[in-house]
């Protein structure tokens, strides 16, 4: 998983672990942890986005596309209330999708 400015806050180990559950080839893995990881960062960036004005916005794409995590961090906690816990709650949402689907394709 390439590290993103949310890195520390989200694992998916147990996606990991749930598809191991199934008769996938090293590629249909690969791909389905890729799209996992994907949907995870579309998810967080645009809850905050969500939360942002339309300047708070530009700032936040413009330390989004630099990299530059820690001023990233820095803005964002200044203009969301509970942003870790609102990006954790976004993603703990989505993992359990994500695990109802991996259910289902297991029987």
């Amino acid at each position: 998983m390439k590290k993103h400015f949310y890195h520390h806050l989200i694992t998916i180990d147990s996606i990991h672990a749930a598809l191991d559950g199934l008769d996938l080839t090293v590629e249909e893995r690969k791909e389905l942890i890729d799209i996992a990881e994907s949907g995870i960062h579309h998810l967080i960036v645009d809850t905050i986005l969500t939360e942002l004005s339309e300047e708070d916005k530009k700032i936040f794409l413009t330390h989004m596309a630099d990299e530059n995590h820690g001023e990233l961090w820095n803005h964002i906690k200044g203009k969301i209330d509970k942003t870790e816990e609102k990006i954790q709650t976004a993603v703990d949402g989505l993992l359990t999708d994500l695990h109802k689907d991996i259910s289902k394709a297991k029987e």
